[in-house]
């Protein structure tokens, strides 16, 4: 079935979570937390591999739509990104910021490449130490969230979210139809080579944007590369109905997956890019206190009875 045939609607609010694979986790402990100025909100295993950390960082409080968390494989091979993966994953930060993080970045080892203007907002990308392709856009648009605050970085440069995620595809049509048809966005925004599409109330947060380039290699997993990105849905009632639209549609569709602070879904769309639809409950502070988020490693209830075993195999974090 043509996605975009359908009336219905998956009752997608934003973006909720990106989910990325890196080297060291210790290295990336330190460039998300002591660079970016992001908090360690949760610190727990792979579901699928307990042998390894997932590591959770965002605002204060872990809202979704500010949660970008790792996958860390000491000694896994570099990726690449490339067409069918997501590009870019892109931080809200206040208009006039790109001067304050060009030198922040610079004297932490980080050499940004020169800020461009995107649909009237400066953006500076650079790449983390596997290569994670990621940008700053300071926007003048509203943004009412809140940055975590950090000693050396004030409110007005901090980030307070996530502002958009950048899809590589060699064909918008395919990609477009998913996200104007059943997924409920709408394309706001165009200009040679990219599209942008919002959902819900729009505005930061929001934003899908797709980078056509045919001539773009195709990507290749491994360190530095997003391994899936998530769309926030209010509660299970409303995933529920967003899976069975998906299925209706003939797309292959996962069981609903507990993730302990959030119910999952997962899909692909049409070039490859693997979708999750998160619910915005429970939360992060369903198994520790906010004042205390990340200190501790939260195992899933199947892994508890192997704690000792997996708190000896994985690298100590500061």
């Amino acid at each position: 079935m043509n996605p975009a045939t359908t009336a219905s609607n998956l009752h997608l609010t934003g973006l909720h979570h990106v989910t990325a694979v890196a080297g060291d986790p210790r290295r990336n402990v330190e460039f998300y937390t002591r660079v970016l100025g992001l908090r360690l909100i949760k610190r727990t295993v792979n579901f699928d591999d307990p042998s390894t950390y997932h590591l959770y960082y965002g605002d204060s409080v872990g809202t979704p739509g500010s949660v970008l968390t790792f996958f860390p494989w000491a000694g896994v091979r570099r990726g690449r990104p490339g067409t069918g993966q997501a590009y870019a994953t892109a931080f809200s930060v206040p208009a006039g910021s790109v001067p304050f993080w060009t030198a922040r970045l610079l004297a932490h080892g980080v050499t940004p490449a020169a800020p461009v203007t995107r649909f009237g907002d400066e953006a500076l990308a650079f790449n983390d130490p596997d290569g994670l392709v990621l940008e700053l856009i300071a926007t003048s648009e509203p943004d009412t969230r809140t940055a975590h605050a950090h000693p050396e970085i004030s409110a007005a440069h901090g980030i307070r979210g996530f502002h958009s995620v950048t899809l590589a595809v060699t064909s918008a049509a395919p990609t477009a139809a998913l996200l104007t048809g059943p997924m409920g966005y709408r394309a706001t925004l165009s200009s040679p080579g990219r599209i942008r599409y919002s959902v819900g109330t729009a505005g930061p947060g929001s934003y899908i944007d797709l980078l056509v380039d045919p001539k773009l290699a195709r990507g290749l997993p491994g360190a530095g590369t997003v391994h899936h990105i998530a769309f926030r849905t209010p509660d299970d009632a409303t995933q529920a109905e967003a899976r069975k639209i998906l299925v209706d549609l003939d797309l292959q569709v996962s069981p609903v997956m507990d993730r302990n602070y959030f119910h999952s879904i997962y899909y692909r769309e049409p070039e490859g890019v693997l979708f999750e639809i998160a619910t915005d409950n429970p939360g992060f502070t369903v198994d520790e206190p906010l004042a205390t988020l990340g200190h501790a490693l939260k195992l899933p209830a199947q892994y508890e009875s192997q704690r000792a075993e997996i708190e000896a195999h994985l690298p100590k974090i500061d």
